[in-house]
């Protein structure tokens, strides 16, 4: 299948390292050029860089802060000015909460408001800004996709995740908007709710045991690798993609 991509221009947030990394070399590996941003290990996310051009891509490397509007901003326009456009945002970059919340949950009531603001700001705010950035250099083209990354934890929360869960949560409502509103002048936008993923990070975040209860409650038996979800975000990132729209679409083994 032709996905379209060739030397189309990918933004990819948070593509150091798990479903970002592994969106970020799958489009390179259909001749896009690829915006890699990362938050505070730029050596992962050069050695990203260095697979996307390996497989055939072009690639740059550029330091990102969800909670910076003018690093945002700032992002955004260097893409334009080295490329010229910018055809597709995956808004995957991520603020992760306290990995102790996981298997000593606090309290909803004593949740303060500071770490309420973090995640809304990171999770929600940030990304509304991104794609604020990005929207009128596809506007001006008639063509983009938008392809925001959920959570299977903002339909099955969890004790604890209640500021997580929420902003989550937000980004389907967001993208329903986005849909009634670009879909006409050719921007499609979708939301993917990944269910447990093994990255890096969750083999590390989660116990083993807890991972294990999960795949015996997943119809497939087993979580799902970073390329599994990358290769859904690709195909609606891309010319492939003619026309799902505003859609939820969930990679979770049946979860």
């Amino acid at each position: 299948m032709d996905f379209g991509l060739k030397n189309r221009v990918v933004l990819v947030t948070g593509g150091s390292a798990g479903i970002g990394q592994a969106a970020a070399i799958a489009f390179g590996r259909e001749g896009a050029k690829v915006v890699v941003t990362y938050y505070n290990n730029r050596e992962r996310a050069e050695d990203t860089a260095q697979a996307i051009v390996g497989s055939g891509g072009e690639a740059i490397v550029v330091k990102y802060d969800l909670a910076n509007d003018e690093i945002i901003r700032r992002t955004a326009q260097m893409t334009l000015e080295k490329w010229g456009t910018i055809d597709v945002l995956v808004n995957n970059a991520v603020q992760w909460g306290d990995p102790s919340s996981i298997t000593h949950p606090p309290l909803f009531e004593d949740v303060p408001a500071e770490i309420w603001r973090k995640f809304i700001r990171t999770n929600f705010e940030g990304v509304y800004l991104t794609i604020q950035q990005v929207v009128p250099a596809m506007r001006k083209q008639k063509w983009g996709r938008v392809v925001s990354l959920s959570s299977s934890i903002a339909e099955r929360a969890l004790p604890g995740s209640a500021p997580y869960a929420a902003a989550k949560s937000a980004l389907h409502g967001l993208h329903r908007a986005l849909a009634a509103e670009l879909g006409g002048v050719g921007i499609l936008s979708n939301v993917v709710l990944p269910g447990l993923t093994l990255t890096d990070h969750v083999r590390q975040v989660i116990p083993e045991k807890m991972r294990e209860m999960v795949a015996q409650n997943t119809p497939t038996g087993r979580g799902s690798t970073p390329e599994e979800i990358a290769a859904t975000i690709v195909f609606l990132g891309s010319a492939a993609n003619g026309h799902i729209n505003g859609e939820l679409v969930r990679v979770n083994g049946g979860l």
